[in-house]
């Protein structure tokens, strides 16, 4: 280990990189909701009937009174825009539809945020060829040729509810660093190194590195160069599937101990049966890390950690 005296002035580190989180789920909408997201489909705005409200979108249960729903109305493709927001991505509007009582959000179309103002009129606009959810009502547009009328009680024909709907959520997002993270996301993209921090008290080498020492409390003083050699503290062999994997299971993921340090890294083991890991890569294997092509400032550019042979390590 190369002990460096911290912290390093004038010393350029990662202070932020840009991330994504991506989830795909299924949403269940209910009978209600259900019936709704069918009936956009055939271009009909269906609500439902709560006591003395009218819930566009067709609700099982009403958010105010918790009153179930007691039948379905028809409601004119038309409403009143209450309050909106311009942001990168467009105008959302709070709806209010005509012979409804509690609004709803959609996006506004086909009108210049500047001519937009509360209390505009405005009209359905339907997709072009409906998906099966939500954007089969595309938005809202200024009023055209579109008529309102009052709701239409126990409407005719209903389609049957979707039982299910898949959706994708996606966050772009920028995760900042601060100065140990990036030092260390920083030596690891650009000069193979792991770097961890000392703390000044204790003496204890934590990696990742932090400002202030989790033990004692004490700040951290000392940054030092590890090994990318250490020892497997824990293990356990991957056999399901989720979202974000770098592998297809079966594989095995480790706690790791780099020399010298106090603190466990998460990573996969490689080259290794995971039929065999429980012995092969038990609690006190030598394993060492095996450096991808990817430059991305993280410890994926770590591509896995191999088991050390007893003679190597010697």
């Amino acid at each position: 280990m190369t002990q460096i005296h911290a912290p390093e002035a004038n010393v350029q580190t990662m202070d932020w990189m840009a991330a994504q989180i991506k989830m795909p789920y299924t949403l269940t909408p209910g009978q209600a909701t259900g019936i709704f997201l069918a009936e956009l489909a055939g271009r009909r705005l269906i609500g439902s009937r709560h006591g003395d409200e009218v819930l566009v979108p067709a609700q099982d249960f009403s958010g105010t009174t918790g009153e179930p729903a007691s039948g379905f109305v028809e409601v004119a493709p038309v409403g009143t825009v209450q309050a909106f927001t311009t942001g990168a991505h467009g105008t959302l509007g709070i709806i209010l539809i005509d012979g409804s009582t509690v609004p709803f959000v959609h996006q506004l179309l086909r009108i210049e945020p500047e001519s937009l103002e509360v209390g505009t009129r405005v009209e359905a606009v339907w997709a072009d060829e409906p998906t099966g959810g939500m954007l089969d009502l595309a938005g809202f547009a200024p009023l055209g040729s579109a008529t309102t009328f009052e709701p239409k009680a126990d409407p005719a024909d209903l389609a049957a509810a979707f039982q299910k709907v898949d959706y994708t959520m996606t966050l772009d997002y920028q995760h900042a660093y601060g100065p140990y993270y990036g030092t260390l996301f920083d030596g690891v993209k650009s000069g193979r190194r792991i770097r961890g921090v000392k703390c000044s008290n204790c003496r204890r080498l934590l990696l990742p590195p932090r400002a202030q020492c989790d033990v004692c409390l004490a700040p951290t003083a000392e940054w030092v160069d590890v090994e990318p050699v250490g020892t497997v503290q824990a293990s356990s062999v991957v056999h399901i599937e989720f979202i974000g994997q770098r592998l297809s299971p079966p594989y095995v993921y480790a706690e790791i101990v780099l020399d010298g340090t106090s603190t466990r890294l998460i990573h996969m083991i490689g080259d290794v049966d995971p039929t065999v890991a429980q012995s092969a890569a038990a609690p006190g294997a030598r394993v060492r890390a095996v450096w991808s092509d990817r430059h991305t400032g993280s410890l994926a550019d770590i591509d896995h950690f191999e088991l050390v042979p007893a003679e190597a390590d010697a």
